[in-house]
């Protein structure tokens, strides 16, 4: 951890994510104090500006005493959309200890008229779909679930990461260590030179890997798109500036 929270301020921000290390620059230089906390799971993280917190907080009863003990004034998780515990952690929390919280979600992708979508709830779904759909699979749900599709052995993956996965994987894959932004021609190239026929993807929003999806589009590949899980139903916004008045108002 770097930083003291109890001498910059009193905002807690979930973070890892684009949105929360914008937030963070958006409320630089305001008046505003604030900390970001990141999970750490994933190795030489992009730090957003400011104080940073790395590592868990113990569930709902340690993020609770830490909040308390901190003084912490506001929360905004602005942390992935799939990172479903720690958001119903912060809304357990956050309503014990009496904090308001926002949540900074960002816009789920749409299908349009030329997308080939086969929507799924979960990512055991999506392993059933691509054992049924897939013989050469571009993968891009993230290292914690390639687990799940390693008992196909009915087709081959690209499995593309941005830090090895540590579970069992199939037995027919590469992998491709990178990490976004990535831009429609070399999205394209990518899914051409390997032959993929199904892309399985997260619906996680945002513009920092949705070429992807316009470059499946083009080429006619289809999409296992997994859903979002369901969110404790709290104060929500969908971009940083609306999450900085938020807080403008609340402390002002």
């Amino acid at each position: 951890m770097t930083g003291d929270p109890r001498a910059t301020g009193r905002v807690l921000i979930l973070g890892g994510t684009g949105e929360a290390r914008a937030l963070a620059s958006a409320l630089e230089g305001t008046g505003i104090g604030f900390i970001s906390s990141l999970a750490g799971r994933v190795n030489n993280p992009r730090l957003p500006v400011g104080p940073v917190r790395i590592g868990g907080f113990g569930g709902p009863d340690g993020l609770r005493e830490w909040l308390l003990a901190n003084r912490i004034r506001a929360v905004v998780d602005a942390t992935h959309p799939f990172a479903a515990t720690i958001t119903r952690n912060a809304a357990r929390a956050t309503a014990e200890a009496g904090v308001p919280l926002l949540r900074l979600r960002r816009e789920p992708w749409s299908p349009g008229a030329a997308d080939r979508w086969i929507r799924v709830p979960d990512l055991p779904a999506a392993a059933a779909e691509v054992a049924r759909r897939g013989t050469r699979v571009l993968l891009t749900t993230g290292r914690q679930d390639v687990g799940v599709f390693a008992g196909i052995d009915t087709a081959w993956f690209l499995i593309r990461v941005v830090d090895a996965p540590t579970a069992a994987l199939p037995p027919h894959h590469a992998l491709l260590r990178s990490r976004g932004p990535y831009d429609h021609t070399s999205e394209t190239a990518l899914l051409r030179d390997n032959g993929i026929d199904l892309l399985v993807t997260k619906n996680s929003g945002g513009a920092l890997t949705e070429a992807k999806l316009a470059a499946a589009a083009d080429l006619g590949v289809g999409v296992v798109m997994v859903d979002r899980p369901a969110e404790p139903d709290s104060a929500a916004v969908s971009d940083v500036r609306a999450a900085r008045e938020w807080l403008e108002l609340l402390l002002d």
